[in-house]
């Protein structure tokens, strides 16, 4: 059955969100509620292994703070701590913006201009994930989806496959008509463990990860005058130097 429809991941994926967005907003609510701690780029590249900001920061503290948590209500005040620091990354977004990365916006507008539905399946909240796209991709980008699930629509985090499961679900599809597209081991887990093959593009904090099973492996998407890097790829691409529809749907009809 022909492609009808590409799932995109957020953070990593559609956005360069990580360094200085949510690792600066998580800083900034550290110092609100009064902690000496600091997350530094090689730490918080550590941490993002744990999907999910709430479980990433019950990982820190129980690794890096056991102290700590025998002095609060620990669910109750990480909770609290979330919403300050997503309150802050909102506001770093809608002030000066996080870049797309290459390739991102001519591809979304290429699949819609081929009738493709697009979707989002991500880990993180909703509250990000619009506040992303009217800022950073479009003011109308929201509308462009024909379904976004996030962290307040699946029980388990990635590698679990529950998030993905929810998006085919919810627009009706099998596995094999969807592709998706992530930038981590944790997210090519969640989407091939709901049968969707993956396209990958890796980022500095993901580029020594392991991809096994991802269909293409890229360091982003390319644009007509600059073209990916092939890190792997299921079947030969040569021709291509940037993903497009027609190599979407090559990659469909031989993987």
């Amino acid at each position: 059955m022909a492609l009808v429809a590409l799932i995109f991941d957020v953070d990593g994926t559609l956005a360069d969100t990580e360094r200085n967005g949510h690792r600066v907003a998580y800083n900034y609510a550290f110092r609100s509620f009064g902690l000496g701690w600091e997350w530094d780029p090689d730490l918080y590249g550590a941490l993002l292994a744990v999907h999910g900001g709430k479980e990433r920061l019950h990982y820190y503290v129980q690794k890096y703070r056991p102290e700590f948590r025998q002095t609060v209500d620990l669910d109750g005040f990480i909770e609290d701590m979330h919403a300050v620091k997503t309150r802050r990354f909102i506001e770093i977004v809608r002030r000066a913006g996080l870049p797309v990365r290459t390739g991102i916006r001519r591809l979304l507008s290429e699949a819609r201009d081929a009738g493709l539905r697009l979707a989002i399946a991500t880990t993180t909240s909703r509250q990000n994930v619009d506040a992303l796209l009217e800022t950073s991709v479009d003011p109308g980008a929201v509308k462009w989806f024909a379904t976004i699930a996030a962290e307040e629509d699946a029980d388990q985090k990635k590698p679990a496959p529950d998030v993905y499961q929810e998006v085919l679900q919810r627009m009706e599809i099998q596995p094999h008509e969807a592709l998706a597209f992530e930038d981590s081991r944790n997210g090519l887990l969640s989407a091939i463990g709901a049968g969707i093959r993956t396209v990958v593009t890796v980022n500095p904090y993901t580029q020594y990860e392991d991809f096994s099973g991802a269909i293409l492996v890229l360091d982003h998407l390319g644009e007509p005058d600059q073209a990916f890097r092939v890190l792997s790829a299921q079947v030969p691409i040569s021709g291509y130097s940037n993903v497009d529809v027609a190599l979407l749907r090559y990659l469909e009809a031989h993987t």
